[in-house]
Parts: C-alpha cells; structure tokens; sequence
C-alpha cells in the first residue's frame, strides 16, 4: 500500500480564491464546489476533526457525484430468494476451490488469528469468500465518491453515509493515505472483507505489524480484521454455530424468530414442538428460523455464534452461508 501513502501525494493543493474566500468563492468543475451541504460538511470537519479548511476544499475539487451509485441504491429490492436459490449463488465448486487455495497461501496468518482471536480459518475463510470472492469483487467505485454522493444526495439514508463519509476522512488521516485512491463498493464498503469506514476504525488491525493497516491489498490484515470484528461482537471459542432441529405438532410456527436476536430458548422451543439435534441446556437463548431448501421445509436453532455472523451482515441466509462454505471448505481441504 506503499503508493498510497501520504494523503496529498502527487496531488496539487488548490487554494486560491476557494482557500481565501471558502465555498462561495469556488473556480470551477468539482461535482460539489458551492454545495451549501458540503460547505456545513467541511466546517464541521475543521471544528470538530481539526482537518484543514484548504485542504479538504481542494478534496471536494475532485469528489465526482456518481449517478450510477444512486440509480443502484434506489432501484426496487429484489424479490427475497429462497435458501434452494440462495444458497447455490455462494455454494460452489469455484468458490470452495478457491477459498481452499486462499487458506493454504494465507495459513500462518490464519492459523495465528485463530489463536489470538478465536476465531476458526475457515470461518474467517468463508466471510472474505463470501463478502469479495477472496478479492476478486472488492467495488470499482472510489469510496469518496459513494460516501459523498449518498450522504449528499440520496435522503434517505444521507445521515449514515454522512457518518461514515467523516469516518472515511479520518481513517485515511490516522492511516495517512490518499482518500481519493481507495476504491469499495458503491454504498462504500471496502477491501476484502467489505468493511464500512466505522468498522474499519472499530475493529480493523494491523496484522502484519508494518504500521498500516490495509484491508485492500493485504490479505494479513484482511485476515486479522475479520477475526477482530467477530471476537469483538461476541465469539465464542469452540462452540458451534446452529443445531438443526425436527419439528411436530400445531405449534412449530410460534417458535420462529422475528428479527434476528435469539430471544426464545431452547426450553420455550420444545414446548412449541421443536426439538434439538444436538445437546443443548434449556436456558440457552438461540435463534429459530425455517429455510425453504431443496428437499423442503428446513428448521434450524441459530447459536450465540450464528448471531455474530448475523452481526457482519444482518440475514439468516447470509449467515447460513457462511458457516456452510466454512464445513465444506474443512472437508474440501481435507481431501487435498
């Protein structure tokens, strides 16, 4: 990440009129030069941040608002998939292939989150599989341009891209790279493990110790990072991550959980005619949901480790992906 040091390197610092005057006064061309939004953007950085009032003028000089960005997040979700149409999107032989072969490049560093962390390789494994395809999809967009065009232009949600527009500037202040060379999604999630610039702040660490932290081009801290977020939200050493379960009776409906958070515990779901596969203490409070898959009706109790998973990303499906990549990444590489 050596060339993105330094946050002006190679770039003309343009004061001027704009530096001397402010926002009223701008020259020319800048997407959001004369923004009043970003004028009250900017004195807020330098009030509260201590960034200099010039420098993130010159910045702004080049931000881009990008339509395409817009045009993505206000398009009309799709239709939910069921599990038998989602699962296959992320369970396949590429990607267990793959992910076999980013473990065995990456198993050092792997093996020594395991330790520190707790966290398992191949659950670490499976979200940057999931998240990025090991860091092949990592977003085309620069994040500046996201994070501005959505908390700028896009209302409904203009107060949290806001946010982590401000935490974008200061994580490339504190790590002192160019802002406007880092490239994320186009809702601005970044590098390998797709990390939003609060989380990047919160959780992400230098793994390698060279005194940078790089989740885009570095898989060690990408690595490192993963597993800092999920022991920070909760991981439990050792223990699994969901227990299927058999169902009967007139009541099984009433066991399903709303939302994510594991609110009933297993006692509750066995009065409700569910019943646990494995071992499991009455009082232990799980998640209980139903997948539509392939041979039909599917009944699971999420564990305190499948809702950290949910942490990363808030979905059932999302989770149950990826502890199964996370199995069958263990079997696969067994085999070799």
């Amino acid at each position: 990440m050596q060339e993105l040091r330094s946050w002006a390197a190679g770039k003309a610092i343009r004061i001027g009129l704009a530096g001397v005057l402010g926002f009223s006064a701008f020259a020319q061309a800048g997407d959001y030069e004369g923004s009043p939004q970003v004028a009250e953007f900017v004195a807020e950085m330098t009030r509260d941040y201590g960034f200099a009032g010039e420098q993130l003028v010159s910045l702004f000089h080049d931000v881009e608002r990008k339509q395409t960005i817009l045009d993505a997040i206000s398009r009309p979700a799709e239709k939910v998939k069921p599990w038998k149409e989602y699962r296959p999107i992320f369970i396949t032989e590429s990607r267990i292939a793959r992910g076999v072969d980013f473990w065995r490049e990456h198993e050092a560093a792997l093996a020594r989150a395991e330790q520190e962390y707790g966290v398992p390789a191949q659950v670490i494994v499976a979200i940057i599989g999931v998240e990025t395809f090991y860091g092949r999809n990592t977003g085309s967009y620069r994040v500046i341009d996201a994070l501005s065009t959505l908390g700028f232009d896009y209302p409904p949600r203009a107060p949290f891209f806001r946010q982590q527009l401000k935490e974008f500037l200061l994580l490339a202040r504190e790590e002192q790279v160019d802002p406007l060379t880092l490239k994320g999604s186009y809702a601005g999630a970044m590098g390998l493990p797709q990390f939003m610039p609060s989380s990047f702040r919160a959780y992400a660490v230098d793994f390698d110790n060279d005194g940078h932290i790089d989740i885009w081009s570095n898989p060690v801290d990408a690595i490192g990072s993963v597993a800092s977020y999920f022991q920070r939200h909760g991981w439990v050493a050792g223990e699994p991550v969901v227990s299927a379960a058999q169902v009967r009776g007139d009541q099984v409906e009433q066991g399903l959980t709303e939302g994510l958070e594991p609110v009933k515990n297993v006692g509750e779901l066995r009065s409700l005619g569910w019943a646990s596969r494995d071992a499991l203490r009455d009082d232990l409070a799980v998640t209980a949901f139903r997948l539509d898959g392939e041979a039909g009706p599917e009944y699971w109790m999420g564990l305190p480790n499948f809702y950290v998973i949910t942490r990363y990303n808030r979905s059932v499906m999302y989770a149950m992906a990826v502890h199964q990549l996370s199995d069958l990444l263990v079997q696969a590489r067994g085999r070799k």
